[in-house]
């Protein structure tokens, strides 16, 4: 099936927004999650504060979180009738954005900690005795532990991507609006589209083999 056919049975034009919208809310629940889990797993291996350890067992059990009980609950909470509906965020795709934010940000957290705490017992103590402190130390550690940042950003990212269960609840699955590559897949493979589903998931893993490799080639790079 030719990029035109695929096209025509989306419905003549949607693949291109299809495509878009999954990028564009799968990178800004990887931005999220970055934002959170980046100086959170860094501070989990730096810091010692009351409770860390009980954070960190939490953070790594919520690796496995599963997406439609986080998609359950999002729906609860930003219903018409929950604590959240003001923010008029469900069947939207900033929706999805935050279903794709909470499942990606323990990774990203969970994996920066493994990442940070081997530099940190190296050349935590210099790096205290130099007199650094606050941002400016987990800046340090995250760089000194970049390569294992890359990862870690990356599989938030493959996280974000590749979800289903949570945006198909939180957002709707609506043509035009709220519909992407996964969710598509799972309607036209209930459709008996098979062809078409393997396309799109064809096009799902090489954009993420396509990122993954051009994170690699610049972590090589920054090496060099």
């Amino acid at each position: 099936m030719d990029e035109a056919s695929l096209e025509a049975s989306l419905g003549g034009g949607d693949l291109g927004h299809i495509v878009g919208l999954s990028l564009g809310v799968s990178a800004s629940a990887t931005a999220i999650a970055a934002a959170i889990g980046l100086p959170l797993g860094t501070a989990l291996a730096v810091h010692k504060f009351p409770g860390r350890r009980a954070l960190i067992i939490l953070t790594n059990a919520f690796l496995g979180l599963p997406p439609v009980v986080v998609g359950l609950t999002l729906y609860l909470l930003l219903s018409r009738s929950g604590p959240l509906g003001f923010l008029a965020m469900l069947f939207t795709p900033g929706g999805m954005i935050l279903a794709q934010a909470v499942l990606a940000t323990p990774i990203v957290a969970a994996l920066v900690y493994r990442a940070a705490d081997g530099p940190w017992r190296e050349y935590g103590g210099a790096l205290l005795i130099e007199g650094a402190t606050g941002l400016r130390l987990i800046g340090i550690v995250l760089a000194m532990a970049r390569l294992g940042v890359t990862t870690a950003v990356l599989a938030g990212f493959g996280r974000a991507i590749s979800e289903v269960g949570a945006i198909l609840i939180v957002g709707g699955n609506i043509a035009g609006y709220t519909r992407t590559m996964t969710t598509t897949i799972v309607l036209e493979t209930s459709k008996g589209n098979l062809l078409l589903a393997l396309e799109l998931g064809m096009i799902l893993i090489g954009l993420s083999i396509t990122v993954s490799t051009v994170a690699y080639l610049l972590g090589r790079r920054e090496d060099t």
